[in-house]
């Protein structure tokens, strides 16, 4: 009997002996993490419309088309810093209008905006898959606003002015890589010339940097895709 049970004991020391070093090791090993990327890539198309001297009312009352590419540094999962290049094609008729411009005969216009700006881009929650313990979400609302430059084209010529770009959307990861949002902005042009030279002081009132300003506006898709691997470790389980 005796013998029994010092054999019953050697065989589960054996045992502890060959299990114990296997958990060790899984205690220790890292936990593998999700890729995570610093830069992104992406394309938008869209609507755009004007608001100017020539439609005082009607965001997309004559709407347009739209596009761009982009470029985004992915600083965190909170915010980016956003590159675009982008054009709009605008157009507006004061024979709209109820307001009837002094000296002006009524008259349609067609412009094309081309841009470049560079915003400031903020999300709502910590936006990614994976990482538990940053309560990462596919989905996020977020906000933007910067500065550009935009060159606006029409019948009088061109004119370059100052713009202030403010934005507005939903983003969701499709992938660890790919990304699916919509976004609506609004730019306001430091100028009186997007639409047309002729409405640069309809009401005889000196232009300033501030008032007398044409504004686009647009709703565009866009899709982007994740590069540049960023180098993370972290051993932490929730």
């Amino acid at each position: 009997m005796l013998r029994a049970t010092q054999l019953t004991l050697f065989l589960c020391s054996l045992l502890l002996s060959a299990l114990v070093p296997s958990a060790a090791s899984a205690q220790d090993a890292p936990v593998a993490q999700p890729e995570t990327y610093k830069f992104s890539l992406g394309a938008s198309v869209g609507m755009t419309g004007y608001l100017g001297d020539a439609n005082e009312t009607s965001l997309f009352g004559k709407p347009g088309f739209g596009g761009n590419i982009s470029f985004r540094y992915l600083a965190n999962t909170r915010w980016a810093i956003h590159a675009i290049v982008g054009m709009s094609s605008l157009s507006g008729s004061t024979a709209d209008m109820e307001n009837v411009l002094p000296g002006i005969e009524p008259f349609d216009f067609k412009s094309t905006v081309y841009d470049a700006q560079c915003r400031y881009e903020l999300n709502f929650f910590n936006y990614g898959i994976g990482e538990g313990y940053k309560r990462l979400m596919r989905f996020t609302p977020y906000i933007a606003a910067g500065l550009g430059v935009s060159v606006a084209s029409n019948s009088s010529g061109s004119a370059a002015a100052l713009s202030l770009p403010i934005a507005a959307g939903v983003k969701y990861k499709l992938r660890e890589r790919l990304n699916l949002s919509l976004e609506f902005s609004m730019t306001k042009l430091f100028g009186d010339k997007a639409d047309d030279a002729r409405l640069a002081d309809p009401y005889m009132i000196k232009s300033s940097f501030l008032k007398n300003t044409d504004w686009y506006s647009a709703l565009l898709i866009s899709i982007s895709y994740e590069f540049g691997k960023r180098c993370v470790a972290c051993n932490r389980q929730d």
